[in-house]
């Protein structure tokens, strides 16, 4: 059957040896996800159906194991949000009621939402804001799924948790009266989401009427969302740093969360075309964790104030990941000033360990991948579950050989499902794309990132002394 066939071809290809860094060209056979397969005949019915009823970790083993064929194949690589995220245009309006989900996540309650994700690997500890988070999210996946019912629901939760338990959550705040305003502007804006979500429910399905409300109702929950964000930051402990050891007190760190914007042009000068719609430009808005990548994330943030990332092409994009960050010339990567404990690649490339932070952990590992430590199956603070997940490429076999190139992975659930993937623990996520993800989908090799520019957060970046 053809989900064998792609398995074994998958799984064939990943004997190739190639250079660490240099992005590959990848075969058609190894873009084909392994469950994508053809409709099966009469006589293989009884055969799907069986496969079907695998458990799920089977199933996800052997997805992860096709997954990594397809990207060790070409080290270089290491390899959503339900809505598209383009600001200043109709396209998310217009895509709202429908729900239409970017990978082939559909059924699965996989957490794809970056800055969902991005809340969740705050350094916080506060239950009652994690349920009041819970209820918003679950308006937000029950609006674009049209479970009206179901939304208001929860709307009721959330407005009953900003009501009873307000002072628990203030007293974690750096500044309660901080935290309060914010609750109070959360709670004015549940009642025109009451509003909108109700009017919703005396259109016809499908009606541009019901569309309308939905849309507004969107609107207004991602307003609400927004500032759930703000809330939770406010919570995060003054001076928190996340502990790094002094090893690494010579390359670059990011104390906290950046703001990285980007531009991509076509090398042809054509449009980019997301669903028909044309756009001259791809720009893309990127949030850099610095909390569960400090070093990663401070590399990416350092090498984007020096310009490293501009005016250069876009080397891989094959169905699994977008990746960049090869200069011209002959190294293979940014070449700068050394760690001491790191060491410099061949040609002078400074180079930074691998850095994976697992939930519960005090703070990142160093120089070993998750397997290494023996903890395989645990789960990061900032998973690759969201479709441009930002991760950082290295040789497959050399924790220490990351330095400038990186990748976005276009997260599908079939091949990556969330807690089996191949990816989390062994290649650190250090960000998300938040807006703009939808133009990963059209970009191609040799696009030209225009500009990458740090547009809040440059404060959080510090320098080796």
């Amino acid at each position: 059957m053809q989900i064998y066939n792609s398995l074994s071809l998958l799984l064939g290809s990943s004997v190739a040896s190639v250079n660490a860094f240099a992005p590959q060209v990848v075969p058609q056979t190894r873009t084909v996800p392994i469950y994508a397969s053809n409709k099966p005949s009469q006589n293989e019915n009884i055969v799907v159906d069986t496969l079907e009823a695998v458990d799920a970790t089977v199933k996800g083993a052997i997805s992860g194991m096709a997954l990594a064929a397809a990207l060790w194949v070409a080290p270089a690589t290491m390899a959503g949000p339900v809505s598209s995220h383009f600001p200043d245009n109709n396209v998310i309006a217009s895509s709202v009621a429908s729900a239409k989900e970017m990978a082939s996540g559909s059924g699965t309650r996989v957490n794809k939402d970056p800055e969902s994700l991005l809340r969740y690997g705050l350094p916080i500890k506060n239950k009652e804001v994690r349920q009041l988070q819970k209820s918003i999210e679950d308006i937000r996946i029950n609006i674009q799924s049209k479970r009206k019912a179901a939304a208001l629901d929860d709307l009721k939760k959330a407005r009953g948790i900003i009501n009873t338990k307000e002072s628990k959550m203030t007293a974690s705040c750096r500044d309660a009266k901080v935290c309060s305003d914010i609750l109070a502007s959360m709670k004015d804006k549940i009642e025109p989401l009451e509003a909108t979500l109700k009017a919703s429910t005396d259109y016809m399905n499908g009606s541009d009427q019901e569309r309308d409300s939905l849309d507004k109702s969107y609107a207004t929950q991602d307003q609400i969302q927004k500032e759930l964000s703000t809330l939770e930051e406010n919570m995060i402990p003054a001076g928190y740093v996340t502990p790094v050891p002094d090893d690494y007190a010579d390359l670059p760190q990011l104390q906290g969360r950046a703001t990285v914007e980007m531009t991509v042009k076509k090398a042809d000068g054509e449009n980019f075309d997301i669903e028909g719609v044309l756009f001259k430009d791809a720009n893309m808005k990127m949030i850099i964790d610095g909390y569960a990548a400090p070093v990663t994330g401070g590399n990416f943030v350092d090498l984007v104030q020096k310009g490293f990332y501009n005016n250069m092409d876009i080397q891989r994009s094959d169905g699994f990941v977008v990746q960049t960050g090869k200069p011209k010339g002959e190294a293979e990567v940014y070449v700068g000033t050394p760690s001491k404990s790191v060491g410099a690649g061949p040609n002078g490339e400074r180079l930074i360990p691998l850095e994976i932070f697992v939930k519960g952990d005090k703070g990142p590992f160093y120089e070993s991948s998750i397997e290494d430590e023996g903890r395989g199956g645990e789960a990061t603070v900032l998973p690759f579950s969201s479709y441009g997940a930002m991760g950082w490429a290295r040789e497959e076999y050399d924790a220490n050989s990351g330095s400038s190139q990186f990748f976005w992975l276009l997260f599908d659930s079939d091949l990556t499902p969330a807690g089996k993937n191949v990816l989390d623990g062994r290649y650190p996520v250090f960000g998300y794309v938040v807006e703009g993800a939808d133009f990963l989908r059209d970009m191609k090799e040799g696009d030209i990132i225009v500009s990458a520019k740090v547009t809040e957060g440059a404060d959080k970046l510090v320098q080796p002394k």
